[in-house]
Protein backbone atom coordinates (compact mmCIF):
# COMPACT_ATOMS: atom_id res chain seq x y z
CA UNK A 1 0.00 0.00 0.00
CA UNK A 2 1.20 3.28 -1.07
CA UNK A 3 1.05 5.61 1.59
CA UNK A 4 -1.50 9.12 1.08
CA UNK A 5 0.43 11.81 2.43
CA UNK A 6 -1.19 15.49 2.92
CA UNK A 7 0.84 18.66 3.75
CA UNK A 8 -0.57 21.04 6.25
CA UNK A 9 1.44 24.22 6.30
CA UNK A 10 0.79 26.39 9.05
CA UNK A 11 2.01 28.52 12.29
CA UNK A 12 4.35 31.46 12.39
CA UNK A 13 7.02 29.76 10.60
CA UNK A 14 4.96 28.00 7.60
CA UNK A 15 6.31 25.03 9.17
CA UNK A 16 4.94 21.62 6.96
CA UNK A 17 3.14 19.00 9.12
CA UNK A 18 2.34 15.89 7.21
CA UNK A 19 -0.44 12.99 7.92
CA UNK A 20 0.86 9.99 6.65
CA UNK A 21 -2.14 7.79 6.07
CA UNK A 22 -3.41 4.39 4.89
CA UNK A 23 -6.22 5.08 3.44
CA UNK A 24 -7.76 1.38 3.26
CA UNK A 25 -7.13 0.74 6.70
CA UNK A 26 -8.32 4.34 7.43
CA UNK A 27 -5.54 5.27 10.08
CA UNK A 28 -3.06 8.05 9.96
CA UNK A 29 0.27 9.18 11.37
CA UNK A 30 1.24 12.90 11.76
CA UNK A 31 4.91 14.22 11.67
CA UNK A 32 5.91 17.30 13.06
CA UNK A 33 2.70 19.03 14.68
CA UNK A 34 3.04 22.35 14.47
CA UNK A 35 1.32 25.33 16.08
CA UNK A 36 -2.10 24.40 14.35
CA UNK A 37 -4.30 21.23 15.86
CA UNK A 38 -7.54 22.92 15.01
CA UNK A 39 -6.60 22.19 11.54
CA UNK A 40 -4.94 19.18 12.09
CA UNK A 41 -7.91 17.66 13.64
CA UNK A 42 -10.51 19.49 11.01
CA UNK A 43 -8.50 17.34 8.18
CA UNK A 44 -8.24 14.04 9.98
CA UNK A 45 -11.74 14.12 10.60
CA UNK A 46 -12.70 15.49 6.86
CA UNK A 47 -10.28 12.13 5.53
CA UNK A 48 -12.31 10.46 8.54
CA UNK A 49 -8.83 9.27 9.67
CA UNK A 50 -8.05 7.95 12.97
CA UNK A 51 -4.51 9.10 14.49
CA UNK A 52 -2.62 6.66 15.42
CA UNK A 53 1.20 7.93 15.84
CA UNK A 54 3.13 11.41 16.01
CA UNK A 55 6.51 11.21 14.67
CA UNK A 56 8.93 13.75 15.47
CA UNK A 57 11.56 14.58 13.05
CA UNK A 58 13.71 17.04 15.82
CA UNK A 59 12.18 18.58 18.53
CA UNK A 60 12.42 22.04 17.77
CA UNK A 61 9.44 24.54 18.68
CA UNK A 62 7.76 25.04 15.70
CA UNK A 63 7.31 21.35 14.86
CA UNK A 64 6.51 20.04 18.45
CA UNK A 65 4.25 22.72 19.65
CA UNK A 66 0.75 20.61 18.29
CA UNK A 67 2.20 17.32 20.43
CA UNK A 68 0.31 17.74 23.30
CA UNK A 69 -2.96 19.01 22.01
CA UNK A 70 -3.01 15.52 19.80
CA UNK A 71 -1.75 13.32 22.30
CA UNK A 72 -4.57 13.14 24.14
CA UNK A 73 -2.89 10.77 26.54
CA UNK A 74 -3.29 7.89 24.19
CA UNK A 75 -1.64 8.76 20.75
CA UNK A 76 2.45 7.78 20.96
CA UNK A 77 4.85 10.22 20.70
CA UNK A 78 8.31 8.90 18.57
CA UNK A 79 11.22 11.08 19.57
CA UNK A 80 14.90 10.16 18.80
CA UNK A 81 16.79 10.07 22.04
CA UNK A 82 19.20 12.61 21.52
CA UNK A 83 16.65 15.20 20.88
CA UNK A 84 15.11 14.65 24.15
CA UNK A 85 16.70 17.43 26.10
CA UNK A 86 15.90 19.81 23.26
CA UNK A 87 11.95 18.22 23.96
CA UNK A 88 11.91 19.20 27.47
CA UNK A 89 13.17 22.55 27.18
CA UNK A 90 10.23 23.03 24.96
CA UNK A 91 8.60 25.77 27.32
CA UNK A 92 11.70 28.14 27.05
CA UNK A 93 12.06 27.58 23.29
CA UNK A 94 8.28 28.97 22.80
CA UNK A 95 9.16 31.81 25.39
CA UNK A 96 11.96 32.87 22.98
CA UNK A 97 9.48 32.98 19.97
CA UNK A 98 6.69 34.34 21.92
CA UNK A 99 4.47 31.17 21.44
CA UNK A 100 1.64 30.34 24.00
CA UNK A 101 1.71 26.61 23.64
CA UNK A 102 1.12 23.58 25.65
CA UNK A 103 4.23 21.77 27.30
CA UNK A 104 4.06 18.50 25.25
CA UNK A 105 3.95 15.13 27.33
CA UNK A 106 7.21 12.79 27.77
CA UNK A 107 7.73 10.79 24.19
CA UNK A 108 6.74 7.32 24.51
CA UNK A 109 8.62 5.67 21.95
CA UNK A 110 12.04 6.12 20.89
CA UNK A 111 13.13 6.65 17.30
CA UNK A 112 16.54 4.58 16.23
CA UNK A 113 18.88 4.47 13.37
CA UNK A 114 17.59 1.51 10.90
CA UNK A 115 14.38 1.31 12.76
CA UNK A 116 11.37 1.37 11.66
CA UNK A 117 7.76 3.46 12.32
CA UNK A 118 4.38 1.97 10.45
CA UNK A 119 0.65 3.08 10.38
CA UNK A 120 -1.70 0.37 8.93
CA UNK A 121 0.09 -0.95 5.86
CA UNK A 122 2.61 1.42 5.07
CA UNK A 123 5.85 1.41 6.47
CA UNK A 124 9.06 4.01 7.06
CA UNK A 125 12.87 3.26 7.88
CA UNK A 126 14.36 5.63 10.34
CA UNK A 127 17.53 7.14 9.52
CA UNK A 128 19.47 9.27 11.95
CA UNK A 129 20.66 12.56 10.27
CA UNK A 130 22.33 14.85 12.83
CA UNK A 131 23.18 17.91 12.71
CA UNK A 132 20.48 20.51 12.04
CA UNK A 133 19.69 18.99 15.83
CA UNK A 134 21.78 16.51 17.18
CA UNK A 135 18.43 14.03 16.93
CA UNK A 136 17.27 14.83 13.89
CA UNK A 137 15.73 12.02 11.89
CA UNK A 138 14.37 11.33 8.54
CA UNK A 139 11.66 8.69 7.53
CA UNK A 140 12.26 7.20 4.47
CA UNK A 141 9.87 4.76 2.78
CA UNK A 142 7.58 4.29 -0.26
CA UNK A 143 9.67 6.18 -2.77
CA UNK A 144 9.13 9.65 -0.13
CA UNK A 145 11.19 11.21 2.58
CA UNK A 146 10.48 13.02 5.39
CA UNK A 147 13.41 15.16 6.10
CA UNK A 148 12.36 17.74 8.55
CA UNK A 149 14.84 20.41 8.40
CA UNK A 150 17.68 18.45 6.77
CA UNK A 151 17.07 19.20 3.51
CA UNK A 152 15.14 21.86 1.59
CA UNK A 153 14.25 22.85 -2.21
CA UNK A 154 17.25 24.62 -2.91
CA UNK A 155 18.67 24.91 1.03
CA UNK A 156 19.65 22.92 3.93
CA UNK A 157 18.89 23.54 7.49
CA UNK A 158 20.43 26.32 9.14
CA UNK A 159 23.32 24.90 12.17
CA UNK A 160 23.64 27.98 14.59
CA UNK A 161 20.92 26.80 17.03
CA UNK A 162 22.17 24.57 19.75
CA UNK A 163 23.33 21.26 18.79
CA UNK A 164 23.33 22.69 15.38
CA UNK A 165 26.74 20.99 13.67
CA UNK A 166 27.24 22.18 10.02
CA UNK A 167 29.84 18.92 9.30
CA UNK A 168 27.46 16.67 10.96
CA UNK A 169 24.54 17.63 8.46
CA UNK A 170 26.64 17.67 5.51
CA UNK A 171 27.62 14.40 6.26
CA UNK A 172 24.11 13.18 6.83
CA UNK A 173 22.83 14.74 3.47
CA UNK A 174 25.76 13.26 1.77
CA UNK A 175 26.14 10.03 3.05
CA UNK A 176 22.85 8.90 4.26
CA UNK A 177 19.77 11.10 1.93
CA UNK A 178 22.57 11.36 -1.05
CA UNK A 179 22.37 7.64 -1.36
CA UNK A 180 19.08 7.32 -1.78
CA UNK A 181 17.34 7.03 -5.25
CA UNK A 182 17.13 10.54 -7.15
CA UNK A 183 13.57 10.29 -7.50
CA UNK A 184 12.43 9.63 -3.79
CA UNK A 185 10.12 12.24 -3.30
CA UNK A 186 11.28 15.64 -0.08
CA UNK A 187 8.88 16.55 2.10
CA UNK A 188 11.02 18.96 3.82
CA UNK A 189 9.91 20.97 6.96
CA UNK A 190 9.48 24.00 5.47
CA UNK A 191 9.14 25.13 1.26
CA UNK A 192 8.01 22.70 -1.47
CA UNK A 193 8.48 19.13 -2.13
CA UNK A 194 11.66 18.26 -4.09
CA UNK A 195 13.24 15.17 -5.40
CA UNK A 196 16.49 13.66 -4.36
CA UNK A 197 18.30 13.99 -7.56
CA UNK A 198 17.03 17.76 -7.87
CA UNK A 199 19.08 18.63 -4.87
CA UNK A 200 22.07 16.51 -6.13
CA UNK A 201 21.77 18.57 -9.56
CA UNK A 202 21.41 22.31 -8.16
CA UNK A 203 20.89 22.96 -4.59
CA UNK A 204 24.42 25.01 -3.65
CA UNK A 205 24.49 24.45 -0.16
CA UNK A 206 25.63 20.88 -1.02
CA UNK A 207 28.54 21.45 -2.70
CA UNK A 208 29.96 21.84 0.49
CA UNK A 209 31.81 18.79 1.27
CA UNK A 210 31.87 17.26 4.51
CA UNK A 211 35.57 17.82 6.31
CA UNK A 212 37.05 19.97 4.02
CA UNK A 213 34.52 23.08 4.03
CA UNK A 214 34.57 25.05 7.42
Amino acid sequence: MEPRVVTLTNGAFAENCYLVADPDAGDAAIVDPGEEVGLFRARLAHEGWTLRAIWLTHAHVDHVAGVAGLHGGRVPVYLHPADRALYDGFPAQAAMFGLDAAAPPAPDRELADGGSVSVGSCAFRVVHTPGHTPGGVCLVGAGIAFVGDTLFAGSIGRTDLPGGDLQALLASIHEKLFALPDDTVVYAGHGPATTIGAEKKDNPFVKLVPGVNP
